[in-house]
C-alpha cells in the first residue's frame, strides 16, 4: 500500500510539472474564435495576453467560410494572401510558439483580412532569472546582450543570443525538473 501512495505522489508532482513545463493554451479571440462576426477586434484580443515559448495559439473557426495564414509583415499591413510563410485550414488549428518575435497571421479569404480578421501575436524573449542584489557580497557578472532591432519596415527583429542556452531556458529548466523527478521517483520506489 505504501509503494502505491509514493507512485501516485511521484506521478502527481510528474504531472504538475508537466503541465508548467508545455505553456498556455490560448482560444482565438476567446468565445467568438476566429471569425468576422461580432466585430472581434484581435489587436486588443493579443495586447491582454502575455504570450511565451511553449504557450499553443488555438484557431477555431468554420472551414467553409475562414483559414488561417501565417504572413510577414508587409503582407499582414496589407492583406496580402498571395505568398503565406503557413497555411491552416482545419478548422481547429494549434499552432505552438517555439521562439521569440512576431507572429503575424490572417484570413486568407477575400475581404476578411481587410474587415479585421488578422491578429500580431508579441512574444518575447523568455524570462531572464532574477539578479543577485547588489548588496550581497557575491556578484553578477555584466550582462552583454544583444539588442533588438527594428527593421525598415518596422518589425521587431529578435537579435540572436549572445548565450544559445539563454534561449532555452525554459525547457532546459523543465528538462532537469523532469529528469530529477523521475531519478527521485525510481529512487524512492525503489530503495524505500
Amino acid at each position: 500500500m505504501m509503494g502505491f501512495v509514493k507512485t501516485e505522489i511521484f506521478f502527481c508532482s510528474l504531472m504538475a510539472v508537466f503541465g508548467f513545463c508545455l505553456g498556455s493554451v490560448y482560444k482565438v479571440g476567446d468565445s467568438a474564435g476566429w471569425t468576422i462576426i461580432g466585430n472581434v477586434d484581435y489587436n486588443t484580443w493579443a495586447s491582454s495576453k502575455t504570450f511565451q515559448i511553449g504557450d499553443t495559439l488555438i484557431f477555431n473557426y468554420d472551414a467553409k467560410f475562414h483559414n488561417v495564414l501565417q504572413v510577414a509583415l508587409p503582407d499582414f499591413h496589407s492583406c496580402n494572401s498571395s505568398s503565406p510563410l503557413a497555411t491552416y485550414s482545419t478548422g481547429n488549428d494549434s499552432i505552438t510558439i517555439t521562439s521569440p518575435g512576431h507572429y503575424y497571421y490572417t484570413c486568407g479569404f477575400v475581404g476578411h483580412c481587410e474587415a479585421g480578421q488578422k491578429v500580431d501575436i508579441r512574444v518575447p524573449k523568455a524570462l531572464q532569472p532574477t539578479a543577485v542584489p547588489v548588496s550581497s557580497p557575491i556578484r553578477a557578472p555584466p550582462s552583454h546582450k544583444a539588442v533588438p532591432t527594428t527593421s525598415p519596415s518596422g518589425s521587431f527583429t529578435p537579435s540572436p543570443s549572445q548565450n544559445r542556452a539563454e534561449s532555452l531556458l525554459p525547457f532546459d529548466f523543465c528538462s532537469k525538473i523532469v529528469l530529477f523527478l523521475l531519478v527521485f521517483g525510481l529512487y524512492v520506489n525503489v530503495f524505500l
